[in-house]
C-alpha cells in the first residue's frame, strides 16, 4: 500500500520521490527550510523555532524479549549486549561476503529494541529476523504502520520524554575505526547533530504543532555535507562497510563472530576497500543538478557514480559519490548527466590507503578504542 503522510496536507507541500516517497520534498522554500532546520536563520537565533523533518515513511521494527540484545549481537556487526536504555547506536546486517544488506538505527528502552530503517527495509528485515529466532526469547514486529519518525538537527523541547535516537555520526564508537583522511576535530559531520523522534502515527500532526517543517531536500543537503552515508543511496549490491567509513559507527571490530565478519576483518587488516566515498563540490554555473546515478569521469574514463545530490544553502551544489580506490585524490573529476557536464572538486572522505592496518607503523587512521 502506498504511504502518504498527513503532513503532505500542509500548505506548500510538494511530494518527494525515490527513497523519500510519501513525505514532502519541500514546503515551498527549500533554502529557508534548510536554514531553519540547521538553526542558522535569524528567526531561529532570535525567538523563532527550528524546523523538524517529516520522516514518517521510515520503517520501524521492534525486537522484544529477554534475549534481544545478545541475539542481535550475534547476528549483526555491532556489540549490543549490555546496551544501556536510551543509548543510540547503529548496526549492519551483512551477507556472507560482507556486503551490506540492512543498516539500522538502534535504540533500546529497557523492554524492546527499536530499529529505525529505510521504508523498503522494514518488512524484509522483520521477516529475516523472525526466521532467525529459533528457541530464543525474542519477538519481532514490523510496527511501521503505527509509528512515525520526526527528524531534527536540534533537540525539540516539546518532544522531551519521547523515544529519541541520536545519530552517533561522526564519533568513533567503541570498537570502531575511522577511515577518513581529515583530523577528527575537522570532520564536517561535527557541524550536524541529528535526532530522530519516534511518534505514534496518529499523533504526528499534533506532535509537529506550530513548529516549522523542512522537507526531505533540506535534510538530504545537510546529510551530504556531513558525509553521512545512507542505505539505498550510497550502497549497492556490492557495498562493504569500509567503502563508506561505516566502521566508524556501525562495526565493532573486537566483538564475536557474525555473518560477514571474515570479509570485514580481512579487508581491514590485510587489504584495502576496492572503492571509496568522496564528497564533490559541483560547478554551480549551470543552475541545474545531475541526477543520482550519473557517471563520474576522470578524463574520458568512468571511475565511479554519483550517489546523492543536494543544494546546500551555503556551499551550493554538492554530492556524494563512490569511486574507485586508486583514483588520484588530486584529479579533477567530471559528472555527466545526459548532455550536461559538471566539473567536480573532489574532497577525500575514505582515504585511498584505508585498510591494511596490520603492520601499519604510522598514519592518520584512528585505531579502535
Amino acid at each position: 500500500m502506498t504511504y502518504n503522510s498527513t503532513l503532505l496536507r500542509r500548505p506548500g507541500a510538494v511530494a518527494a520521490g525515490g527513497l523519500d516517497a510519501g513525505v514532502a520534498a519541500h514546503y515551498g522554500d527549500p533554502f529557508r527550510e534548510q536554514r531553519l532546520l540547521a538553526g542558522t536563520s535569524g528567526a531561529v537565533q532570535g525567538q523563532g523555532l527550528a524546523a523538524v523533518v517529516d520522516l514518517s515513511h521510515r520503517g520501524v521494527v521492534t525486537v522484544s524479549g529477554a534475549d534481544r540484545l545478545s541475539w542481535l549481537t550475534t547476528l549483526s556487526s555491532q556489540q549490543l549486549t549490555g546496551l544501556v536504555p536510551g543509548t543510540s547506536t547503529e548496526l549492519l546486517l551483512l551477507s556472507i561476503h560482507g556486503r551490506i544488506e540492512y543498516d539500522a538505527r538502534v535504540l533500546d528502552d529497557g523492554e524492546s529494541t527499536w530499529l529505525i530503517v529505510e521504508a523498503a527495509e522494514a518488512a524484509p528485515l522483520a521477516a529475516w529476523l523472525t526466521g532467525m529466532k529459533f528457541m530464543l526469547r525474542v519477538e519481532v514486529a514490523d510496527v511501521s504502520e503505527n509509528w512515525a519518525v520526526l527528524g531534527s538537527v536540534h533537540p525539540v523541547p516539546e518532544l522531551r520524554g519521547r523515544l529519541c535516537w541520536q545519530d552517533p555520526w561522526p564519533q568513533i564508537a567503541p570498537g570502531g575505526f575511522a577511515y577518513t583522511a581529515v583530523p577528527e576535530e575537522s570532520h564536517p559531520g561535527l557541524d550536524r547533530s541529528w535526532f530522530e523522534y519516534l511518534i505514534p502515527l496518529a499523533e504526528l500532526d499534533t506532535a509537529v504543532g506550530e513548529r516549522p517543517l523542512a522537507g526531505a531536500w533540506a535534510a538530504e543537503a545537510l546529510r551530504i555535507a556531513a558525509w553521512r552515508p545512507r542505505l539505498g543511496a550510497e550502497t549497492d549490491e556490492k557495498t562493504i562497510p569500509h567503502e563508506l567509513d561505516l566502521l566508524r559507527t556501525a562495526v565493532h571490530l573486537a566483538k564475536g563472530c557474525y555473518k560477514g565478519q571474515e570479509t570485514v576483518a580481512r579487508v581491514h587488516n590485510l587489504g584495502h576497500p576496492p572503492r571509496r566515498l568522496v564528497f564533490l563540490q559541483l560547478d554551480g554555473s549551470q543552475h541545474t543538478l545531475p541526477a543520482a546515478g550519473s557517471p563520474v569521469l576522470s578524463g574520458d574514463r568512468q571511475v565511479g557514480t554519483v550517489t546523492s545530490v543536494g543544494q546546500h544553502y551555503e556551499m551550493g551544489p554538492i554530492a556524494l559519490a563512490v569511486i574507485k580506490r586508486n583514483v588520484d585524490p588530486a584529479a579533477e573529476l567530471t559528472v555527466c548527466d545526459a548532455d550536461e557536464k559538471y566539473v567536480a572538486l573532489q574532497e577525500i572522505i575514505v582515504a585511498p590507503d584505508a585498510g591494511q592496518v596490520i603492520g601499519r607503523q604510522s598514519g592518520f587512521l584512528r585505531a579502535p578504542r
